[in-house]
Parts: C-alpha cells; structure tokens; sequence
C-alpha cells in the first residue's frame, strides 16, 4: 500500500468521513489522483462512499470496518517496533526520549492540524 493510501486511511480513521476534494487537499495530491486511490481502496473494502445527509449533491468518503482494521493493525506493528527499538536503548537515551514526549506531542498537534487544514 502506497504511503498516500495509508495516510488518507489514517486521516478518515481520526477525522471522519470527508469529501474527495477534501482529501485531496489533506493528503497533497489533485482530485483526479484522489479520485482513483479512492477508487482502489474501495474496490479493496477499505473504504465506501456514501451520501451526506445534509447536502445529497455530496459524497463523503467513508473508512469501512476492514479499513478502521488495518489502520488499527498498522498502528500497532508501529508501536512494536518503537517498543523493541526502545529496549535497545540505555537508560539515559530513555530518560532523554521521556523528557522529549512533551515536544513531541505539540509536533504531533501541530501537524495534524496542518493536514487536516482549515476548519469548515
């Protein structure tokens, strides 16, 4: 899976359903490429469309529960390997990554909200 499947994966997982043309800016890529990663995922079972009860002109792009699975299998094989990675650190490079998580949370806000751009 090409790492923009995955990102736009993720970003439905924390966010919700989106529109195409919202992802598309999200994720950094044209409607068109958006429209067929869209396309591939949902020929795959990762993703649906469906209506937007508030507007039916739309169609919002919706994480189906073999999609949420592999976001949820994807993060955690990430969190084994930090925890293997940390195991083989010393004790002083573990108290350095602790006094780090601070920092490093506010990056992690910072970006999300970067990707997920301005509120509507």
């Amino acid at each position: 899976m090409s790492l923009t499947s995955a990102a736009t994966l993720a970003t439905l997982d924390r966010t919700g359903p989106r529109r195409i043309t919202d992802l598309a800016a999200v994720e950094g890529v044209t409607q068109p490429a958006m429209t067929a990663l869209v396309r591939v995922m949902e020929e795959s079972g990762l993703v649906e469309r469906r209506g937007d009860a508030s507007d039916k002109r739309v169609t919002l792009v919706c994480l189906t529960e073999a999609g949420a699975s592999y976001v949820r299998a994807r993060r955690q094989a990430g969190v084994h390997a930090f925890e293997r990675l940390i195991g083989e650190l010393t004790g002083e490079e573990v108290e350095a990554l602790v006094a780090a998580l601070p920092a490093l949370r506010h990056l992690a806000e910072l970006e999300s909200q970067d990707r997920e751009g301005p509120k509507q």
